[in-house]
């Protein structure tokens, strides 16, 4: 049985994640030193996330992404949770990545307070598992 139960669900949730972290000084700022966008592109509901250093678009690239992340609302859902470790999505296909490693490299560290706050953020959305 799938985690989210429509796509508004985990777009709200996502959206809401990524919103936190764009709050963040820290975050937003070594977004626009390195030059980092990235698009996460989800399945199973399907939508995309543009996160930029400027906000968050839905099912919109207002230009093309420096990182395009691709995985399934469950596999996010279990990445943020902690249950599922990038590097083993990373290496059974369950996340696919597009774009320079070097900037993959930049942008993974700098991802450490989502997965801090989901767990919090998807009890409070009534998502479970």
């Amino acid at each position: 049985m799938p985690v989210f139960q429509s796509k508004s669900q985990a777009i709200e949730l996502f959206t809401d994640l990524f919103s936190i972290l764009l709050k963040d000084e820290e975050f937003s700022s070594r977004l626009r030193q390195n030059n980092l966008s990235v698009e996460l592109v989800h399945v199973r509901p399907d939508f995309s996330l543009f996160v930029a250093p400027d906000g968050i678009e839905v099912d919109s690239r207002p230009a093309p992404p420096v990182i395009t992340i691709k995985m399934s609302c469950d596999t996010a859902h279990a990445l943020w949770s902690g249950k599922l470790l990038l590097p083993l999505a990373l290496a059974t296909g369950k996340l696919r990545v597009r774009g320079s490693m070097a900037k993959v490299l930049e942008f993974a560290p700098m991802l450490q307070p989502a997965f801090d706050r989901y767990p919090e953020l998807a009890a409070g959305a009534g998502i479970s598992g």
